[in-house]
């Protein structure tokens, strides 16, 4: 071989290994890799038992692993008597499926989200905008990211009429006089399959990658 075909034998097998990151398993290519979506699909039958935390990660994971970003360290946005959601995320930025970016870092986050006006921001993670009949976002959070104190379906493990969960909005559909929140507008009828649809849910949650 001459050292020339040599030298570019090597030359590409760096260039296979540079292109072989973490980004190139997050879904989307360039800087902005998909970090943040509303779940295209809610609990059902379940209600708001979700398994508790941990099977709500799982859920985040497995979507995102469908749209090709599940090598990342997914978290769902939900609350619990220990933990709040906004310590659960990472620092920021968070990027949609679009690579528009949701928030630079968890102030931002808090004080403005994602912008509820615009059906491009809170989509879900093919990108798709959620339906207003499903805008209820489960989170169990008051509109700082702490714990709603009492409405977090018993830790997300209870799929009971007994028990009520705290939603945000994912646009800014609402009843008159109600401003919406995206992660936090009002409390759900109950934690049952029929309680989180009857004010237009259906048991879905945000979820972000830690960054």
């Amino acid at each position: 071989m001459s050292d020339k075909l040599l030298a570019a034998v090597v030359s590409l097998a760096f260039s296979l290994v540079a292109c072989g990151g973490d980004d190139d398993v997050a879904g989307i290519d360039g800087p902005d890799p998909l970090s943040f979506f509303v779940t295209s699909v809610g609990t059902g039958s379940d209600g708001g038992n979700y398994g508790g935390l941990a099977g709500a990660d799982e859920l985040c994971r497995s979507l995102a692993e469908e749209v090709g970003a599940g090598g990342r360290v997914w978290r769902a946005y939900l609350s619990t008597s220990s933990v709040d959601a906004r310590d659960r995320i990472g620092i920021g930025p968070w990027y949609n499926a679009a690579g528009i970016m949701i928030a630079t870092d968890l102030d931002d986050l808090h004080a403005v989200g994602p912008d509820l006006a615009n059906p491009s921001e809170a989509t879900d993670e093919y990108g798709e905008q959620v339906t207003v009949l499903e805008h209820d976002i489960v989170t169990g959070s008051e509109p700082d990211g702490t714990l709603a104190e009492g409405r977090t379906c018993q830790d997300w493990t209870s799929g009971s009429a007994e028990d009520v969960a705290q939603v945000g909005h994912s646009d800014l559909a609402s009843l008159p006089g109600l401003v919406s929140v995206w992660n936090s507008t009002h409390e759900s009828a109950s934690c049952t399959e029929e309680g989180l649809a009857e004010r237009l849910g259906a048991g879905r949650i945000y979820c972000f990658a830690v960054r």
